[in-house]
């Protein structure tokens, strides 16, 4: 990889996520909608609300986790917690600077950091995010709330949570993948530049 250019390197990052959601964008994960349109609605929710190019990109990919393992779509049922979260933000240090990757890794942490701070947040949540919510953790320690929140990145964790609950739409249209090309080479730029 060392001979490629730049950009060379932002194509391969852009190409390689598009396979991911080519090969198992498709994948319902106990939802109403598929993984890409999920991923494309959190990512519509972050640019409405005016949000950095890294946190729309973070909330575009915040689950590819999902599609990275072949345990299935009912893996939730099966009462294994596969850490999407790590997972995902673990293939995507390749492509992407801590402000992406990081709230990638926390927006699971967000959701139980959420649901512990207020507990009518948790009566709001899917019934699949409420049966993750036990496999991964639950409610959190005073000590785990103290750490999560003296974190870097732990509020663009929270938005991105905040908006993942609200894509679940199987109603509302949305754009292609390709729509947000642009906004994940420029976060891929950062990487390669930097």
């Amino acid at each position: 990889m060392s001979s490629m250019t730049v950009n060379d390197r932002i194509d391969a990052g852009w190409t390689r996520i598009c396979d991911i959601y080519k090969r198992a964008g498709d994948r319902e994960y106990g939802e109403a909608v598929s993984e890409l349109t999920h991923a494309i609605q959190t990512a519509l929710l972050a640019e409405e609300s005016e949000a950095s190019d890294s946190l729309v990109v973070a909330c575009l990919l915040h689950d590819i986790g999902h599609l990275l393992h072949d345990a299935g779509e009912d893996i939730a049922d099966k009462n294994v917690d596969m850490k999407h979260e790590v997972l995902g933000a673990s293939f995507l240090e390749k492509w992407f600077l801590p402000r992406v990757t990081c709230p990638v890794a926390l927006h699971v942490d967000a959701k139980r950091y959420l649901a512990t701070r207020a507990e009518s947040y948790l009566h709001q949540l899917s019934p699949a995010s409420v049966k993750s919510f036990w496999l991964q953790g639950g409610y959190m320690t005073e000590e785990e709330l103290k750490n999560f929140s003296a974190g870097d990145y732990y509020q663009d964790a929270i938005k991105l949570r905040l908006f993942d609950e609200l894509a679940k739409d199987p109603e509302k249209k949305i754009p292609r993948l390709s729509n947000f090309e642009a906004v994940v080479k420029r976060e891929l730029a950062a990487k390669f530049q930097s």
